[in-house]
């Protein structure tokens, strides 16, 4: 019996942390997509001080450009935040396959052996558990509201537009298609 309140315990430990992981995820998160958004606002200021040195073409271009990075960018984050959930929950599942599997293995084992030493190691070791895990469950509160902190109220998930690729027709080879076609 304490080897499965052990076990429930040692699973209560491993949901915590594998909470705080996903709170570190969600903070890499938000924290990039504020980053992307800095650097979006001191591309497009810098791009506006400079518009009118520039030829129509090439400030077009660089705001093709600054959208596709923008896009890209934002795909990463995305891509590798949800590829760490992903592998986080895997790992958290397994893991509490693991212990309650372990527990079961060890109830059997002491009925067949009539020996009792598991549980009391369980008995002995709860304790020290229990209080892992009331120091787990602070630990991920306070990664949750630290994750809140970093994410804001203002934070959203965007997709980016799609656009098109900004291709330049040359004029002069417009120009010499249409005389060399004339002429013909």
């Amino acid at each position: 019996m304490s080897a499965k309140k052990l076990s429930t315990v040692t699973c209560h430990v491993i949901n915590a942390y594998g909470n705080t992981v996903k709170n570190v995820i969600h903070a890499y998160s938000a924290g990039g997509e504020r980053v992307v958004n800095l650097l979006d606002r001191r591309w497009n200021s810098a791009l506006k001080q400079s518009r009118s040195k520039l030829a129509a073409g090439v400030a077009q271009n660089a705001g093709v450009v600054q959208q596709l990075l923008h896009k890209y960018t934002l795909k990463g984050l995305t891509l590798t935040a949800g590829g760490a959930q992903g592998v986080v929950n895997q790992v958290v599942k397994l893991a509490d396959a693991g212990v309650h599997s372990m527990s079961v293995q060890a109830s059997r084992l002491e009925d067949k052996t009539g020996a009792h030493v598991l549980s009391n190691l369980a008995q002995a070791t709860l304790p020290g558990v229990v209080a892992l895990s009331a120091l787990a469950s602070k630990i991920e509160q306070k990664s949750a509201h630290l994750a809140g902190k970093i994410a804001g109220d203002n934070v959203v998930v965007t997709v980016a537009k799609r656009t098109r690729a900004a291709v330049r027709k040359p004029r002069a080879a417009t120009a010499k298609a249409k005389t060399a076609a004339t002429a013909v």
